[in-house]
């Protein structure tokens, strides 16, 4: 019994080690670094606070577009997303698996890889051409 007893012994320690933790995430700088936060391979409280700052940027991404392009303003948008477009939670995906596939622009600052993944995914259609005027004669 006295065996069994120290085998169990020896054992809980690792039984109870926990994984080592992913550190918080208070920055990125490459696409790769975001799309990883936005797609995070840990767990536990680590992982939700990865997908809050993901979608903190992407939420931040497209606000601040919209400032510069609102409808009928001068500035053509540079993507246009539809309506209903997708959840902030599926756009953090979406960009993940976006550079996943597209490993040539990982190492692009975070933005850069942000705008090219949404001219990607949500392209605006063609520019109307003015109307041409008829010559007079």
């Amino acid at each position: 019994m006295a065996v069994v007893l120290a085998g169990i012994a020896a054992m809980a320690p690792r039984a109870m080690a926990q994984p080592a933790e992913q550190p918080v995430v208070t920055h990125v700088q490459t696409a790769s670094e975001l799309a990883a936060v936005c797609d995070p391979a840990w767990g536990g409280v680590p992982r939700l606070e990865a997908i809050a700052y993901c979608q903190g940027f992407l939420t931040s991404f497209g606000q601040y577009h919209a400032l510069q392009h609102p409808p009928g303003g001068r500035a053509r948008p540079l993507f246009c997303v539809p309506n209903p477009g997708p959840t902030i939670a599926q756009s953090g995906l979406g960009f993940a698996a976006w550079i996943r596939t597209n490993p040539t622009y990982a190492s692009e600052p975070a933005l850069d890889g942000m705008l090219r993944w949404a001219q990607a995914s949500f392209p605006c259609p063609p520019a109307a051409s003015p109307p041409r005027s008829r010559a007079t004669r």
